[in-house]
Order: C-alpha cells, then structure tokens, then sequence
C-alpha cells in the first residue's frame, strides 16, 4: 500500500517586492515619542543645575547675571571665587567640613560595633524580649528625625553635654536603620545551621560571632556605614540646635551661615564677598566628601544592596 505523505508549508509567502517588512503602528511611535520628551524633560530638569553648580564658581556675579548661565568663565574668576570663599570669616569653610568629618567619622567608630552586634543579636539569637526590641527598632525608625531633637537636648542639657562636639557625635551613632539593615541581612543571606554547626564544635557566641557571622557580613557592613555617613554629613537641625558656636559648625550649617552673610538672601549685610560663584563653590566643596566615600566604596554597596536577593 502506498503512503501518500502531505507536507504542509507554513512559511509565509514572499511578496513581490522583496522580504516582508515590519511596519511599526502609529500608536506605538507615538508612544515612544511621548516617552522621550517626558525622559529629556526630567533630565534637562535635574541635570542643568547641577551643570549650573560647576559652571558658576568659573565666572562673576555680574556674568552669572548677565550672560550665558551655563558658560564657561575662567581659572582666573574661579581663582578669585576660591580666595573670596577661603577669607571668608578666617578660613571658616575650611574648619566647616573638618567639623563635618570629625563629627561623621567619630560617630561611625562609634555606631559600627553596636548596630552590628544588635542586628545580628535580633536576627541569629533568641532571648527574651527579642520582638519588642525589633519593634521598637522599627517605629524609631520611622520616626523623622526632626522630632527627635527636642528629646535628645534635653538629654545632653541634663548630661552637661549640650554646646560640646559630643552633643552632635552621640546622637549621630544612633542609627536604627543600621540595625534593621544588620538584621535583614542576618535573617535572609546567613544560614542558622551553619553558626550552629559552630556551637556543636565548642565555639562560644563570641567566636561564632567574630570568626563567622562578622566575616560574612562584610557587604553589609559597607552599606550601613555608607548610609550612616551619608546621613550625618547631610544632617542639619541637630547640629544647628546643639552647636553655639560657629566655630563648631559642620558643613550643613555652615552654608546656612553663609547665605545669611550674602546680600542676595540677607540686605542687612551690606556688602558682602559671598555671592553666586562662592555659594556655589562651597556647594560643591562639601558635596565632594560624599562624592569620594561613594566612589571608594562602590562595590561593596553594591554587594551590599544585591546581597540576599538570590538564595541557593
């Protein structure tokens, strides 16, 4: 018998012009238009002052005003900016972001060692009151900063602390999103057995601690100190209630300080050196310890922030 066998082609005919060619229909071009002009929007909206900040310490006030805002001036007018900015107040900018990273960097020696251990204490150990602890975490947490600066100079006023570097640096090294961070990182990336796998060797919560838990906890580590700088370098109001003197100012306050002495916020003043180009100089130069913590620890926040996204 014979087997007849059909084959059936499916391919598409050719036209006669050629291949087939996609037409992309008007609604997705207009789709992808709007897209673009809403992207180039936000950029253009987010991206020229901040050209704007670089461009403006090279140039004179009375180019800034003017000319072209986003032109270039030049060394010499960014030369002049610089010795305008550094008189100010006898070298005050320069003492200003010295108090910055004293203040930042004692309280990170300060805030590292507690929030680790407590992150990992609520997440890797049982004991009792351990919720009510995490809880509480939680809420101050959430809690905005500013309504805690109240609270905390009464504390230092009654201390005898209020008006010294203390008085900022203690408050700083308070970090409760340092110990949530501590503790999510815990609970979802190191596994239980493994630290009890140390007990059973006969290591103590000590040991298991320093030689296990603290080794693996490196990414995270990176991240909460960076998130911790970040936070104190940017602070404003604790500083400014706790700190008289001017002499004592960090960054934060010290811009303050330098837009009350220009005419263009304060006419009181009188003539006055600190104009556009010196407020943007200072702008840029307290934004740089920032920008280089950033840079150094970049890819220890990123395993930091990607670390327990994935679970073998």
């Amino acid at each position: 018998m014979a087997t007849v066998m059909l084959r059936t082609d499916r391919r598409p005919a050719r036209q006669s012009g050629g291949t087939a060619r996609r037409t992309t229909p008007p609604q997705t071009l207009g789709a992808r238009l709007a897209w673009a002009i809403v992207i180039g929007l936000f950029l253009a909206f987010f991206t020229l002052p901040i050209l704007w900040l670089l461009l403006a310490p090279t140039r004179s006030d009375a180019d800034i005003i003017r000319g072209n805002p986003l032109a270039f001036g030049s060394l010499s007018d960014l030369g002049a900016t610089w010795r305008h900015l550094y008189d100010f107040q006898s070298h005050a900018i320069v003492n200003w972001v010295e108090n910055s990273a004293v203040y930042c960097f004692t309280a990170l020696a300060i805030m590292l060692p507690v929030t680790i251990t407590a992150g990992y204490a609520l997440a890797m150990t049982e004991f009792r009151g351990r919720k009510a602890l995490l809880t509480i975490t939680l809420l101050v947490m959430l809690m905005p900063t500013a309504t805690l600066v109240l609270p905390l100079y009464l504390e230092m006023n009654a201390l005898g602390l209020d008006g010294s570097r203390w008085s900022v640096i203690l408050p700083f090294s308070f970090f409760p999103f340092g110990v949530y961070l501590t503790y999510i990182y815990y609970s979802s990336t190191v596994p239980g057995e493994l630290l009890a796998a140390a007990r059973i060797d006969g290591a103590n919560e000590w040991q298991v601690f320093r030689y296990i838990a603290l080794p693996l906890a490196r990414p995270v580590v990176a991240l909460v100190a960076f998130f911790s700088f970040l936070h104190n370098w940017n602070n404003f109001f604790l500083p400014f209630v706790m700190l008289p003197d001017s002499d004592q100012y960090p960054a934060t306050v010290g811009l303050s300080n330098l837009l009350t002495s220009s005419p263009m916020f304060n006419s009181s003043t009188g003539i006055s050196s600190i104009l556009r180009p010196e407020l943007a100089l200072a702008a840029l130069l307290t934004s740089i310890p920032v920008l280089v913590v950033f840079l150094l620890s970049q890819r220890a926040l990123v395993s930091g922030m990607t670390a327990g996204a994935t679970k073998e």
